[in-house]
């Protein structure tokens, strides 16, 4: 069975002038909640077995202060498209990893919010309903697909969890 977890970006800083939003780095506040989020994956055995990330400064610390918990870079690869796509971009890139299993896309909002809410058409209800209250910095979307990743773009799956740092 293939799981797709979401995982939005830490809290970032605010553009200083003349920053592009690509450059923006993590906040103090960001860099703990990832590793508080990090212990709570571990904790429930919550772990990717591939990791692509935005290549977006803010993604790329945010798995860097994950991997001071739970070291994934030797899973890790990373994706421009992941910063500047759409929903449906994520999507194709979850289809051409050619990988089924537990697959992880580190990204940006809205369009992980929008990917979340497409796919999880069952689970816990109250999950459900705090997803669609808005996708969290630090949020973790864990979705167990009712196919393979290849034909993600067709499927829908369950949210089996959705984990934020206050909530961990």
């Amino acid at each position: 069975m293939s799981r797709l977890f979401l995982l939005r970006h830490a809290k970032a800083e605010w553009a200083e002038p003349g920053q592009r939003d690509f450059d923006r780095a993590l906040a103090a506040s960001g860099v703990e909640d990832a590793k508080a989020l990090a212990a709570a994956m571990v904790e429930r055995g919550l772990l990717p077995e591939k990791v692509i990330c935005s290549s977006a400064v803010r993604a790329r610390q945010t798995l860097d202060a994950i991997n001071t918990v739970h070291d994934l870079s030797a899973l890790t690869s990373y994706d421009q498209n992941l910063y500047a796509t759409d929903a449906p971009g994520y999507l194709e890139v979850a289809a051409k990893s050619g990988f089924d299993g537990n697959l992880m896309l580190v990204g940006h909002n809205p369009m992980l919010e929008d990917v979340a809410i497409a796919l999880a058409k069952d689970g816990d209800e109250a999950l459900v309903d705090d997803l669609q209250m808005g996708f969290r910095t630090s949020g973790l979307a864990v979705i167990a697909l009712d196919g393979p990743m290849a034909d993600i773009e067709k499927l829908s799956g369950r949210l089996e969890a959705y984990l934020t740092p206050a909530g961990s």
